[in-house]
């Protein structure tokens, strides 16, 4: 077996080190696992030579031979040199196994003595080359693995393509890495041709924000913020390598750039641009700085500023790569956003200043002049800060609340410390950039921001201003901030305004940190009243939009009308779509009371008015709740892609990931993949403990407990959902439209066998829901109720009590929950004396299930088919004493075991897991004070056990 040495002991290659590459790596794997080849392929630095490596580590073990070859660029014109790398130490292996003539031509191929040439030697390399693989593979699979296939010489290719297309049944695999900008074209088909016909090819696109992120953290690259990782993968356009190289160059520079500052660019990365900079001319040159400062660069705007041949030059660089070109498109765009990044960080700071002076004035957008204007002067200049505070305000009215923050810090630069006649001073607009910070997702600059306020700021509103954005910026994770709140108390005095802002944020600690809703309550309540002597609305209507929202949690009687005073004229724009204000509030409400179409309105309006203002934190709840409102509905296929959406956004940002990967599990467990809805509410319960978030605990555990509940562990399912029932009383949570859990906790009980404690739940829960008129929750404890009839043997009163809910549930748009009732229905009927066997009991929750797309309930029901019919269980008149004191779970698996049933068929035909049966068993075991299965037998026998 050949093995070069740079692919030794690839520990840095191991799958589990695939940073980002988690899906493609799968798409591979599954397919070498077929026994077919692939093709990996993309860009140059995207990362196929990491994947290659971890993929021939991982398949070495499975093959008999490993033949590999790296070519370089530099080595592409020396013919069958990779032939040489791939047969080389196996010739002497199975020479003999070769004709005279294909042995000499590969000999003196491989060799270099002779003088062999695919024009004279052709045939008998070609088929030399086939022989040989032939020969190995009757020892054992071979396994091929070559990269940077662009590389390779032409002969090598044109021979390992012959023997490929003619392997057949050979157990010969290929494993390929080819460097490719596009999909298509004669380049990428020569190599395509290289490879067997069953060759699949795995695109590798660039990185998200997020996988960025988890590769620099991998590598060592913590301390960079989020704003930074975000210019990061803006200017590596998502390349793994270029990033990691930014990432170095950060790390290494002394001083880290401002917001707005370009990104050092590394000498590595540069070398890759400048040598084709260097053949421009000193014109096309400038012209091209002029672009790489412009946001859209066209012709017309490089005219404007002063770029009298710019056709010309800009052709010159599109010729040279630099520029990529399309017709159909008037802006300027450069073949990779790191050449810009290059070129203006290598240009002049004088040339610099000067681009963006000319584009000061030729730029048509008023923010674009202003923001060029700032870059293009030195120093402090009140007019420029002037004109720079009226971009950030036109910024933030046209919903970019990021370029508002870029403008608002480059206007605090420009104003003078010593500012006069009401003129807002240079703190005052920084916490104006910070608050933008905040609202566009950029929590990390934000918190900076008002960080360096606080060391030099001493009027109390601009401190409480400063503390304000500290506490928003921790999230969800407030018990980082506890010290915080004492300081801001003594900060904010007396004035009513000022403690308003403080008692809201203590309000949201006394709910998220020590999962107290009374306390919260009484917080909001009295900011409320503080900022309504104040006479700030906006604080105002916040502090009433969370009173409502967590009395109508607890089941306060007073919610209605704390909603009503929330909703109040005269409204704020601002609070209106905010994920914690009124407009919140009232879906929030409509929700809960089962008005599921006028939630989706309601929701709908919130997310379209949170994207116009670019409010990322709402956008990330907002979709979140979308999703939760297809979810009830049953549009569990459009509720998996909201749920995504919402996930990739909230970790793209790092907002809201805990309560996103929450409802990402409820999603996936209901219309996608249960083993992955597991993985997602453990990942949100590992949010909310890291931050210390009781509130979202709970739901990341109601999550966790339906996921369990839909992959059959009912046991699971009550130990999760027990403890979300802890949680809740513990909170003061009564409604029980919050989670909609009960029935699912219910419905667990009776799969472990005890109906007495899941009646005892249904009962108390529905106190709750009758006082509440939760109409929703009252049918599935009516179903949950039913399963606890049937339990009881009392299948008559449980099939009326199972149609009525389903009959209600689908009148109510409750789609899921009614088709689980009517599957619920179709078990019990398929247990009933004689049922016949076949599909007709399950057509109509097969259904049901397939109008939601809820994938993972369809293949319960194909289950259900697949075991037929349960017969009622036939229990000697000799056994039915000694049974009669179990519970119903405990007699149908013990009449299961007298029918000679295993644990796993009794777990298939009960609809339980294996670990549940064996717990029941053992349960039966101690109620009847015997030891084994055996003595179960016997009971049925009417023997005596011993």
């Amino acid at each position: 077996m050949t093995v070069r040495r740079d692919f030794r002991n690839p520990a840095r290659c191991r799958s589990d080190l695939v940073i980002g590459r988690e899906e493609p790596f799968a798409e591979a794997r599954e397919q070498l696992a077929r026994g077919g080849s692939v093709l990996l392929h993309g860009p140059a630095g995207i990362g196929k030579s990491t994947v290659l490596r971890a993929l021939a580590a991982e398949n070495a073990g499975g093959a008999h031979t490993v033949l590999r070859c790296s070519a370089t660029e530099s080595e592409s014109h020396l013919p069958f040199l990779a032939l040489a790398d791939l047969f080389g130490l196996v010739l002497e292996r199975v020479s003999g196994a070769l004709p005279a003539a294909q042995r000499t031509a590969l000999e003196s191929a491989l060799t270099g003595r002779g003088e062999s040439t695919l024009q004279r030697d052709g045939l008998a390399l070609r088929l030399a080359v086939l022989s040989t693989l032939r020969a190995l593979a009757t020892e054992g699979p071979v396994l091929v693995v070559a990269d940077d296939l662009q590389w390779l010489d032409s002969a090598s290719t044109e021979l390992l393509g012959f023997a490929a297309r003619r392997l057949g049944d050979a157990p010969v695999q290929m494993l390929c890495a080819v460097r490719a900008e596009g999909t298509g074209g004669q380049e990428y088909d020569r190599h395509l041709r290289a490879c067997p016909p069953d060759t699949h090819v795995v695109r590798l696109g660039p990185f998200s924000r997020a996988q960025v992120s988890a590769l620099l953290d991998h590598r060592g690259y913590t301390g960079l913020s989020r704003t930074t990782v975000r210019d990061i993968h803006r200017t590596s356009d998502g390349n793994p390598l270029f990033a990691l190289e930014l990432g170095r160059a950060l790390a290494e520079s002394p001083a880290r750039p401002r917001p707005g500052e370009p990104l050092p660019v590394p000498t590595s990365l540069r070398a890759l641009v400048l040598s084709r900079l260097e053949m421009l001319s000193d014109d096309a040159r400038r012209t091209l700085l002029v672009a790489s400062a412009g946001a859209r660069p066209t012709a017309t705007l490089l005219h404007a500023a002063g770029r009298d041949h710019a056709e010309e030059e800009t052709a010159q660089a599109a010729a040279l790569g630099l520029l990529a070109t399309d017709p159909e498109e008037p802006a300027l765009r450069f073949a990779h956003p790191l050449i810009s990044a290059a070129l203006y960080a290598e240009a002049p700071a004088h040339e610099r200043r000067a681009a963006h002076a000319a584009l000061s004035t030729a730029a048509s957008d008023p923010i674009e002049r202003a923001r060029h204007l700032a870059l293009a002067t030195t120093g402090t200049d009140p007019q420029v800060a002037a004109r720079l505070a009226e971009a950030a305000t036109l910024a933030r009215d046209r919903g970019a609340p990021s370029i508002a923050a870029s403008l608002g810090l480059l206007a605090a630069r420009r104003t003078p410390a010593d500012t006069a006649d009401g003129t807002p001073g240079p703190d005052e607009r920084r916490l104006q950039a910070a608050e933008d910070a905040i609202i566009a997702g950029e929590a990390d600059l934000a918190r900076d921001i008002a960080r360096e306020v606080l060391t030099r700021a001493t009027a109390p509103v601009e401190r409480v201003r400063a503390w304000m954005v500290v506490i928003e910026a921790a999230g969800q994770a407030l018990g980082e901030v506890d010290a915080v709140f004492p300081q801001v108390l003594a900060d904010a005095g007396d004035d009513p305004r000022l403690l308003a802002l403080v008692h809201y944020q203590l309000a949201w600690r006394e709910l998220v940190v020590d999962g107290d809703f009374d306390k919260a309550r009484r917080e909001a309540a009295h900011a409320a009243d503080l900022a309504a002597r104040g006479k700030d609305r906006r604080t105002e209507l916040m502090a009433l939009s969370f009173q409502s929202s967590t009395e109508t949690l607890m089941g306060h009687p007073d919610a209605p009308a704390t909603v009503k005073r929330a909703l109040r004229e005269p409204q704020d724009p601002y609070v209106a779509c905010h994920h914690n204000g009124a407009g919140m509030a009232r879906f929030r409400w409509l929700l809960m009371s089962d008005q599921l179409p006028e939630a989706r309105k309601s929701i709908t309006g919130l997310l379209r008015e949170a994207r116009r203002r670019g409010m990322v934190e709402s956008e990330v709840h907002f979709l979140r709740f979308l999703a939760d409102t297809e979810l009830r509905s049953g549009h569990c296929g459009r509720a998996l892609d909201l749920a995504r959406e919402s996930l990739r956004l909230a970790r793209d940002s790092g907002i809201g990931e805990g309560a996103s990967a929450m409802l990402a599990s409820l999603a996936e467990a209901c219309g996608g993949d249960v083993e992955r809805a597991l993985v997602l509410a453990r990942e949100a319960a590992d949010h909310a403990e890291v931050d210390g978030d009781q509130m979202y605990l709970s739901r990341a555990l109601a999550a966790f407990g339906y996921a369990q509940l839909a992959a059959g562990d009912a046991a699971g399912a009550v130990r999760s959902l027990r403890r979300v029932r802890e949680l809740e009383q513990g909170m003061g949570i009564i409604d029980p439209a919050r989670g909609r859990w009960h029935g699912d906790l219910a419905e667990a009980l009776v799969r472990i066998g005890e109906p007495g404690e899941a009646q005892e739940l249904i009962n108390l829960t529905r106190v709750h829901a009758l006082r509440l008129d939760r109409a929703g929750v009252l049918a599935v404890l009516d179903r949950a109720e039913a399963l606890v009839r049937a339990a009881r043997g009392e299948h008559e009163a449980a099939q009326e009590q199972l149609a009525s809910a389903q009959d209600r549930l689908g009148r109510l748009g409750h789609g899921l929950e009614e088709a689980r009732a009517a599957f619920a229905l179709a078990r019990l009927r398929a247990r009933r004396p004689g049922a016949a066997p076949g599909h007709v009991p399950y057509d109509e929750a097969a259904r049901l299930f397939r109008r939601c797309r809820a994938l993972p309930w369809l293949r319960q029901v194909d289950a259900a088919v697949a075991a037929g019919p349960v017969e009622p269980e036939a229990v000697p008149a000799a056994t039915s004493a000694a049974l009669d004191g179990l519970a119903s779970m405990e007699r149908q698996v013990a009449s299961l075991v007298m029918e000679g049933a295993t644990n796993r068929e009794i777990a298939a035909r009960l609809f339980v897991s294996v670990k549940t049966v064996e717990a029941t068993l053992t349960r039966v075991y101690r109620k009847l004070g015997i030891r084994s299965r055996v003595d179960i037998v016997r009971l049925a026998a009417g023997r005596r056990t011993e």
